[in-house]
This record gives structure tokens, C-alpha cells and sequence, in this order.
């Protein structure tokens, strides 16, 4: 029997090697099957006890990048809502945008008059009788989890909005609900605090098989961090501008010329930007 290698995690823990993990999160990027297979053989035989999981992200990326590029930009989703940063708004947004692509209406960044004081709310969503009040919670490293302190100041919050909107006209058939959005992942109290009270949870891969990387690959708004066709100081010049999505850079390009791109590379931008567009 071969001896078993340990990988170290982002969050310092060290966990045996898995392979299926690799290979299937290379089929998120929606690779050819031949192409993982050459892929997963080549990390294999790189490997080593005690190396990173971030190491191996690293060496699976630069293969995948060097045979299609759109394929790293989706391998590359976790790390693009990372690069999100410095502030937590753009993520507010690409809320806003997963929010309204499932019809619903949505505000962001808004001031509500609770029952005792105001709120700064991230996302204010409404469809049919549905009324929710959703805080995100941006992280630019993995390893910070969302932990059980953040759901229960946010139900407390929402508390205090509720009442203020039972109060409104047309509101008493209303569901009203309040939640939490983060590009990490939540602790296990977060999750069990946030059932018990009936709030809605979402995070990197939470609800199972509902999460933020399967909503952003079915809807196709994928955040133009995934891009790699572009330099970073490039993706913040559009960033600062209020640009979250390949979706709006693919249905305004004039957004390439106003940030200084040379136009000889906006056909490889656009074409990578059009094709993450495409839902699953």
C-alpha cells in the first residue's frame, strides 16, 4: 500500500489526500474529462506530505489555464470572489444581481428605519410575499469562517426592521425573513443557530447543492475577478467603477477602452467575458 500524503488546508487543519476532490472540482470548471485526467496525473506525481491545498490550486490552475482559459476562470471562482476586496461591496452587489436574475426585486446598500434605531441593510430583496433583509459577509481569505456571533447580531437586527415592516401597509400576508450571505463558509453553530431561527443561510457551498457557487455557475454571473485575461489593477479600475460581472463587461465593451485597455486585447477579454456569461 502506498503511503498515504497529507495535505494541509487553508484553515491550518491536515486532512489525507483525496483525489476525487480534485477531480471534481475540475469538473466545475467544466474541463474535458481527458483533460482532468492529464491534470489530476500530473498533480499526483507532484505531491508531496504537508503540501498546501493552496499549492495544489496553484499547479492545477496553471495547466488548466494553459489549455482554456475559460476553464480556469470557473476553476477559479472561490479564489475570484476573494479578490473581490478591499471592501465588502462588490459582493453586495453580485448578491443583488443572484437576487434579481431569480426575480426578485432588489435594493442595495440601503438605510431602514427599524422600530428602536436606523440600519444599514446590504440587500434588500422582495418577490410575490416573500421580503428579505440579507447582510454580507465579505472575506478576502478563506480561512475566516462566519462564525455564530454574526447570525445571531443579524437576527437581532432583522428583529428590529421586522416590526417596522409589520407595521406597513400590505405587509401582514408578508414573509418576512433575514439572512446571511458569505464567500467563505459558516461554523457549525452559525448554521445550527441559524436553522433554529429560521434565517437564511448562504456561503461558499452551503445549502448543499444550493450555494453560491452553484447559483453563480447555473446563472451565469460569474464576477470579473475570474477573468484571466486581465491584470489586477485592471480588474480594480472597473471594480472602483461599480462593475462586478463579466455580464455587464460583455454588454458594454466600451468599459475596456475607458480603463485604458489596448484594444488588440479586448476580442480574447470579451470572448472569455461572453462565454462565463452562459448559465449552466
Amino acid at each position: 500500500m502506498e503511503n498515504e500524503i497529507n495535505i494541509v488546508k487553508y484553515s491550518g487543519d491536515s486532512v489525507p489526500f483525496d483525489v476525487y476532490k480534485l477531480i471534481n472540482s475540475l469538473r466545475r470548471s467544466q474541463a474535458s474529462e481527458e483533460l482532468i485526467k492529464q491534470i489530476v496525473e500530473q498533480v499526483q506525481d507532484q505531491l508531496y506530505d504537508g503540501i498546501t491545498t493552496k499549492k495544489i490550486y496553484k499547479m492545477a490552475f496553471k495547466m488548466l489555464k494553459g489549455k482554456s482559459r475559460v476553464s480556469a476562470s470557473k476553476y477559479k471562482l472561490k479564489k475570484a470572489l476573494m479578490e473581490l476586496g478591499p471592501t465588502g461591496f462588490p459582493f453586495e452587489k453580485l448578491v443583488g444581481k443572484l437576487f434579481a436574475h431569480e426575480g426578485y426585486t432588489t435594493e442595495v446598500g440601503v438605510i431602514v428605519q427599524g422600530n428602536c434605531v436606523q440600519h444599514e441593510i446590504d440587500v434588500i430583496a422582495q418577490k410575490d410575499n416573500k421580503h428579505y433583509m440579507i447582510e454580507c459577509k465579505y472575506h478576502s481569505d478563506q480561512g475566516r469562517f462566519c462564525n455564530v456571533k454574526i447570525p445571531l447580531y443579524i437576527h437581532s437586527r432583522f428583529l428590529d426592521v421586522e416590526k417596522q415592516w409589520e407595521r406597513q401597509k400590505g405587509h401582514e400576508a408578508k414573509l418576512h425573513k433575514g439572512g446571511v450571505y458569505t464567500n467563505t463558509r459558516f461554523t457549525k453553530d452559525a448554521i445550527q443557530y441559524g436553522k433554529c431561527v429560521g434565517m437564511l443561510l448562504t456561503s461558499w457551498d452551503y445549502p448543499k447543492g444550493n450555494g453560491l457557487k452553484e447559483r453563480i455557475d447555473e446563472s451565469g454571473l460569474h464576477p470579473l475577478t475570474a477573468l484571466t485575461t486581465m491584470t489586477k489593477a485592471e480588474k480594480t479600475k472597473l471594480l472602483d467603477k461599480g462593475i462586478v460581472l463579466c455580464k455587464e463587461l460583455h454588454e458594454n465593451p466600451s468599459l475596456l477602452k475607458q480603463i485604458g485597455i489596448d484594444k488588440k486585447r479586448h476580442k480574447k477579454i470579451l470572448e472569455d467575458s461572453e462565454a462565463l456569461c452562459k448559465s449552466t
